[in-house]
């Protein structure tokens, strides 16, 4: 970067977050608004004395984008990854292949046999299988913990704990923790902290600035917003950088230019989309908030609950992912509801600019031990989409008149 562009850059790392992701990563060598796709395994050198420049250069500094190989990454990659870093403010930024491999990252970065993990209870389910099951082998012990109670928090953690991971809020049933009580007792513990924040992004909220040590965003969802490609993003602190470095390097985990630059494309109208999700998914909530067959909605939007006060005490807005819980005897009515909908689609993930809706079985729930669920109860994960948020609720209304 010449230095002409170097200014342009310190420029927009100082405007709006809003300004900032329309404005940076251009690529004015090639007089492309945003960086060219390049593809590369072989990092091609003009002679061996330019191979190891390069190589000194990222052993002092492993952040400045210098890279020998393309498992490394590409010009593309990395142009993904500063903006990212501005975004989340934070030490550096890892990129990988899918959501849940920056879990995986995460995780097996810090911990070694016979630690303990502290995970909650309401986290995604193939973390748990990661935590709880696929860690036995290496000796790493995981106990999970009540999201609603910081106390059960507390009383787990043992003098092996290494680390606390985190999902705010928590998978299908949306709980909400108070983080800046986590990093503070973790802090004064020694222990780690990491948060999947997939639900929020650092538009949302910005966990390593609260004092998380980790922070994971699936990129596959709200990052691209397309529903066409998949990446994941591992956000870190200095404190973690020489655990996370070595680990990355020897898994292999690699981000693929063409999917960085789809995921980039998609960041310049996060905020834009965000806003609009957020809308969206309040009106729908305050709408089914007043069925008779709808327990309760999942989502930050009565003001004296506290759920309610937990998100407004740490997010500027919410994401448009919820959950419902159905009352009904009758499980087959229930699934006949979400059959009904027209302008949802049926499928996993989320975050793109569609709706979707899925019925949530304990399987997908995953083996927790604090989601209780009363008697005929069912829940339903909703992911309210860009479409005028008139027509979600009169898709809504007419498919709910099929649960008995």
């Amino acid at each position: 970067m010449d230095i002409a562009l170097s200014i342009k850059y310190q420029y927009y790392m100082k405007t709006n977050l809003r300004t900032f992701i329309k404005h940076t990563a251009k690529d004015f060598h090639n007089q492309s608004v945003n960086p060219p796709v390049v593809r590369a395994s072989t990092i091609i050198f003009k002679n061996l004395q330019e191979i190891e420049k390069t190589q000194k250069k990222y052993l002092k500094n492993p952040r400045s984008g210098n890279f020998d190989y393309g498992r490394q990454g590409t010009s593309t990659t990395h142009a993904l990854q500063r903006i990212l870093q501005e975004m989340e403010e934070c030490y550096k930024v890892y990129l990988t292949p899918t959501g849940f491999g920056a879990v995986f990252l995460a995780v097996l970065s810090l911990v070694e046999p016979g630690d303990e993990i502290l995970v909650t209870d309401s986290v995604y389910s193939p973390t748990r299988l990661l935590t709880q099951d696929y860690l036995k082998k290496f000796n790493i012990k995981s106990i999970f913990y009540d999201p609603t109670k910081f106390n059960d928090l507390k009383n787990k953690v043992t003098k092996k704990t290494k680390l606390i991971f985190v999902e705010n809020p928590g998978s299908n049933t949306f709980e909400f923790q108070d983080l800046k009580k986590i990093v503070s007792f973790a802090k004064k513990n020694k222990i780690y902290t990491a948060i999947d924040n997939t639900w929020g992004t650092p538009y949302l909220i910005k966990p390593i600035k609260l004092g998380f040590d980790m922070s994971i965003v699936s990129a596959t969802k709200y990052y691209s917003g397309h529903s066409d490609v998949m990446g994941g993003s591992l956000a870190i602190n200095k404190r973690v950088f020489k655990l996370v470095e070595p680990t990355n390097r020897v898994t292999g985990l690699r981000l693929s230019p063409d999917d960085a630059y789809f995921i980039l494309r998609g960041i310049r109208t996060l905020d834009v989309r965000m806003d609009k999700h957020h809308i969206n998914a309040l009106k729908v909530a305050k709408f089914l908030s007043k069925q008779k067959k709808v327990v309760r909605v999942c989502y930050p939007y009565k003001k004296n609950s506290p759920n309610y006060k937990l998100w407004k005490k740490y997010y500027s807005g919410a994401s448009g992912l919820m959950g419902l819980r159905i009352k009904s005897k009758n499980k087959n009515s229930v699934k006949s509801f979400i059959n009904s909908l027209n302008l949802f689609g049926y499928g996993y993930s989320w975050g793109g600019f569609e709706s979707l809706a899925l019925y949530q079985n304990q399987k997908q729930l995953g083996a927790r031990s604090y989601t209780n669920l009363k008697k005929d109860e069912h829940i339903i994960r909703l992911h309210i989409g860009l479409e005028d948020p008139n027509d979600i609720i009169n898709d809504l209304k007419q498919a709910l008149k099929k649960i008995k």
